[in-house]
């Protein structure tokens, strides 16, 4: 069950409107409990684009606990990503009543990986950007750096889009979606042990053959035919949770 403080952060009116309103396809409190959140860990969110799980995630740790944010570097080497943290690092000014006790740090593999202190995080947290990694060459580096910020027994929770099964490597880069085994053959190679598996993020209705990848399903609807894809819903995701080893 829930912790009941976590459900009132989830549904508080300090969060963006658009934001409350994808609750119902992204399950935060069922997600961040299956991955066991509590107000007392120290917590790593790997790349929170304009903080859509931060702002649940800094008061919900405010009191207790310690949020890392490794957001994108002032020097990433694609245009929107030093874009991206400006509006990120904006927002934390405006809204101090959530983002104050936030500690913001870069992940720029291969120059930019120390994003919390070795052995700190007793939780590391990424939502739907595997598939980012994988496009850029990066998918190994990434999860080195969650290994390195995790204490041993920590937790990595992983949400990313699910491919079908027989999807190849250059559908994964071209898509969006992932398969489940990939995402486990990275983790084991970090030293990760996979631990288990929910289907709480799952959409039966998402088929993953569209023809802007996943960028055709809402939020993004880039393909047009907005009733279509919004009758289908966000993407059909796997919720994965590792374990890095304690001894």
């Amino acid at each position: 069950m829930s912790d009941p403080k976590l459900i009132e952060l989830i549904n508080s009116p300090q969060r963006r409107a658009d934001n409350l309103a994808r609750n119902s396809a992204r399950h935060p409190a069922e997600t961040l409990t299956f991955f066991g959140l509590r107000p007392d860990m120290t917590v790593l969110e790997i790349l929170p684009a304009m903080g859509w799980y931060t702002e649940i995630l800094a008061p919900y740790l405010a009191t207790a606990g310690r949020l890392y944010v490794a957001h994108f570097s002032p020097d990433g080497i694609l245009p929107y990503m030093p874009q991206v943290l400006e509006m990120f690092e904006r927002r934390m000014v405006r809204e101090p009543e959530i983002f104050a006790r936030v500690t913001v740090r870069h992940i720029n593999p291969p120059r930019e990986v120390s994003i919390a202190p070795p052995g700190s995080a007793d939780l590391a947290l990424t939502f739907r950007n595997v598939h980012n990694w994988i496009m850029a060459d990066q998918e190994d580096q990434y999860f080195a750096a969650f290994f390195n910020a995790l204490k041993p027994g920590g937790v990595l929770g992983i949400v990313e889009h699910r491919a079908r099964p027989e999807a190849d490597a250059q559908s994964m880069r071209t898509t969006g979606y992932v398969t489940e085994a990939y995402v486990k053959a990275i983790a084991a190679k970090a030293g990760f042990e996979f631990e288990a598996a929910s289907e709480i993020n799952a959409n039966a209705l998402d088929h993953t053959d569209h023809p802007d990848g996943v960028w055709s399903l809402p939020p993004f609807l880039r393909s047009g035919d907005d009733a279509h894809y919004l009758a289908i819903g966000e993407s059909d995701r796997m919720t994965l949770k590792f374990r890095k080893p304690a001894a």
